[in-house]
């Protein structure tokens, strides 16, 4: 069985004023597109993602999801109908059975919300989630109307699941005019749609006071985290030197299982340490094969997953290399800039400095370089 998330993004989200779609407005350091795609990519059962983005918009869409790695992104359409037949079309043949289609106007996508979605799939051909309707409802304008019985009303939110086959079909029988999701077309086509309980946290973003309200409720709900990490590599004579994720000209370079990238190795460290998940030894073992040469970039790639599976989001990093040698200062700018682009987050949220042991140490006998790094995060 293949579950896929199908998260719509093709929007121009012109309420929400700026110069960018919506989708690609900061949230707690990251877009609200990057926190749909986190959420699933957190979920152990869903198998793949895929994203619809207005025409144009793949550049965007890339510099808004970092290194994250998804299935791909599809071209939408007109209407929202047309951007998800567009994915449907796009995941036909792979192998899918289930799918979730959620708007990336809706961030936060709670573990919870997606298990009560899949498990209500075992009986019913789709199911959405929902919240009872509290505030009194009337007819009216500038003057108040008759009230309407709330009695049954119900608040409809996605991510919305399917059955793969009924919702394509669904989709491919649809001649009912604009659709505002996708529950709508499944029993128009005859599918039953079950009901699970919502999430008030699942409230979509339309106007900049809601983008306001959920940065102040991201800052609310979650305390401020801080890890050490420390590495140290010996130097060696016709060793590549990588250094935060830069290859450097230099007659020594660092020895090592992997790429012996010591100041990304200093990072891991120090994003594992501020969600407690041991150390970089412990998940990448030197005793493995598998790691022998590999890039630290893939270290780093999923220490950042467990962050953001701890529903957490990086704030701050700052780098310090120890060494006599290479002069770090020519090259600081561009490991600041590969170390924003590994962790997915804005350069100014990056740190990188060098400093020297005065002559004094392995590092000043130009034994070594070693690395220091302190990681801030918001969990």
């Amino acid at each position: 069985m293949s579950i896929a998330a199908l998260i719509v993004a093709a929007g121009k989200g012109d309420r929400l004023g700026g110069d960018l779609p919506k989708q690609y407005a900061n949230l707690g350091g990251k877009s609200l597109l990057a926190h749909s795609v986190d959420a699933f990519m957190a979920h152990p059962d869903i198998g793949s993602i895929l994203v619809v983005i207005g025409h144009g918009q793949e550049d965007l869409a890339k510099a808004a999801l970092g290194e994250r790695k998804i299935s791909g992104f599809v071209t939408g359409g007109i209407e929202r109908e047309h951007s998800v037949k567009a994915g449907l079309d796009a995941l036909s043949g792979s192998g899918t059975t289930k799918v979730l289609i959620h708007d990336a106007a809706r961030p936060f996508v709670s573990t919870q919300v997606i298990d009560r979605l899949i498990s209500a799939l075992d009986k019913a051909d789709g199911a959405l989630p929902a919240l009872p309707v509290v505030d009194t409802l009337a007819f009216g304008g500038a003057v108040l109307g008759e009230p309407v019985d709330r009695a049954g009303l119900l608040r409809i939110q996605t991510p919305q699941a399917f059955r793969f086959d009924a919702i394509m079909t669904s989709h491919e029988r649809w001649n009912g005019g604009i659709a505002t999701d996708d529950a709508q077309m499944a029993r128009a086509a005859g599918y039953s749609v079950a009901v699970v309980a919502g999430d008030p946290a699942l409230e979509k973003i339309t106007h900049a006071t809601d983008l306001s309200l959920a940065n102040t409720r991201l800052a609310d709900s979650r305390s401020i985290r801080t890890g050490l990490g420390f590495d140290v590599h010996r130097l060696e004579a016709g060793k590549e030197l990588w250094l935060c994720g830069i290859r450097l000209e230099n007659a020594f370079g660092l020895a090592g299982h992997s790429d012996a990238d010591v100041a990304l190795h200093a990072v891991v460290d120090s994003l594992l340490g501020a969600i407690g998940e041991g150390d970089i030894g412990s998940h990448f073992p030197p005793s493995d094969e598998k790691w022998k040469g590999a890039p630290s970039n893939l270290f780093v790639a999923h220490a950042c997953k467990l962050v953001a599976a701890r529903g957490g989001t990086i704030e701050h990093v700052d780098l310090t290399i120890i060494c006599e040698e290479p002069k770090i200062g020519p090259h600081r700018s561009a490991m600041r800039e590969r170390l924003a682009e590994l962790l997915q987050i804005g350069i100014d949220r990056t740190s990188v400095k060098a400093t020297t042991t005065e002559g004094l140490g392995l590092t000043g006998r130009r034994e070594g370089i070693a690395a220091q790094a302190i990681a801030t995060i918001r969990i």
